[in-house]
């Protein structure tokens, strides 16, 4: 490469990344020889980018945090990628989200060489978004739960059902889920000594605890999986679920591990669940009941004999039926 700016522009570009680059690597990157990289860093220091050289096999030059800092500068290949990110995380439920991704993307684009703008250009004009986005989330609430998850550091929260009552949590959280438009909280609930999935948009005020914890078994390929109900220690057949809940679908979708298209909208108060699934039918009945609506069961049979199974644990529980007029709800 004979072109001495281009060549720097290139070498910073590379630099950028948090890693050590040895000399002849840079030198076999750029087609030039050792020595002229060696001149091309003493340039770069020159013009205030603070590059710092170790000696020995494994040294190399890396770029450091300094008063001056290079331009951004990205590959024909990442400034898509960075683009089709910023696009798609319109699509994210989280508060302020998609003013902060345009406001982003603009900046990107102003940068950009023309051809290259272009492409990042038709992009967009061809990506369509979501418009039925989820319930908001706070961006304050996502990090801190991130935070937690990447420390392996316990969390205290408040958490709202879905029919509002809060309760105080106490979890090791595993991992962030974005699904159909609503982000998930996989984790440990240590009071209920039970694994959860809580929705990110009813969790207020999460406080980490500085309680360090070692990852527990997933019982899922991962955090993902096991929102969408793909859990390993069922190990049942698979089988045909058909249900009707007396709700909006808009208020059930996503709640039950469905996939885009299981539930179906009937009218604007009732909709039905219509799939195949390989689902514990325990863990079905008590999602099911989580919901806090009427639903009627139409198969499988091991779900009618799971639901049977709770109601008389509930009887059990309260010492026999309920009066008709506590049924009633009087």
């Amino acid at each position: 490469m004979n072109d001495t700016p281009a060549r720097l522009l290139r070498l910073l570009s590379l630099l950028q990344t948090p890693r050590e680059w040895p000399g002849s690597e840079l030198a076999e990157r750029l087609g030039v020889t050792d020595r002229t990289v060696r001149r091309d860093i003493d340039r770069l220091r020159e013009l205030g980018y603070p590059v710092d050289a170790t000696m020995g096999a494994a040294g190399g030059y890396r770029l450091v945090a300094g008063s001056a800092l290079p331009p951004l500068l990205v590959e024909d290949d990442e400034a898509v990628a960075i683009a089709v990110g910023l696009r798609a995380a319109a699509g994210y439920a989280v508060a302020g989200i998609e003013e902060a991704s345009v406001r982003a993307l603009t900046k990107l684009e102003q940068v950009l060489p023309t051809k290259l703008r272009r492409r990042v250009r038709v992009l967009g004009t061809a990506l369509a978004l979501p418009t039925d986005t989820g319930p908001l989330v706070d961006p304050e609430v996502l990090t801190a739960l991130a935070a937690a998850v990447t420390n392996r550091e316990r969390v205290r929260f408040t958490y709202r059902d879905g029919g509002g009552a809060e309760s105080r949590r106490h979890a090791e959280p595993a991992g962030l889920v974005p699904s159909r438009h609503r982000w998930y909280l996989v984790g440990f609930d240590v009071d209920r000594n039970d694994w959860r999935i809580y929705r990110v948009d009813r969790i207020e005020r999460p406080q980490p605890t500085a309680a360090r914890f070692r990852p527990r078994e997933l019982p899922a390929a991962d955090p993902a999986a096991y929102v969408a109900g793909h859990r390993t220690n069922w190990g049942t057949p698979t089988f045909r679920l058909s249900v009707t809940i007396h709700a909006p679908a808009r208020r059930i979708t996503g709640r039950l591990g469905d996939e885009p298209g299981d539930v179906i909208a009937i009218d604007e108060n009732t909709c039905r669940l219509d799939t195949h699934r390989d689902d514990s039918p325990e863990w079905l009945a008590h999602r099911l009941i989580a919901l806090g609506v009427d639903f009627e069961v139409h198969e499988p049979p091991e779900l009618f004999r799971q639901l049977r199974t709770v109601a008389a644990r509930i009887d059990r529980a309260i010492g026999g039926p309920l009066p008709a007029d506590a049924q009633r709800g009087n």
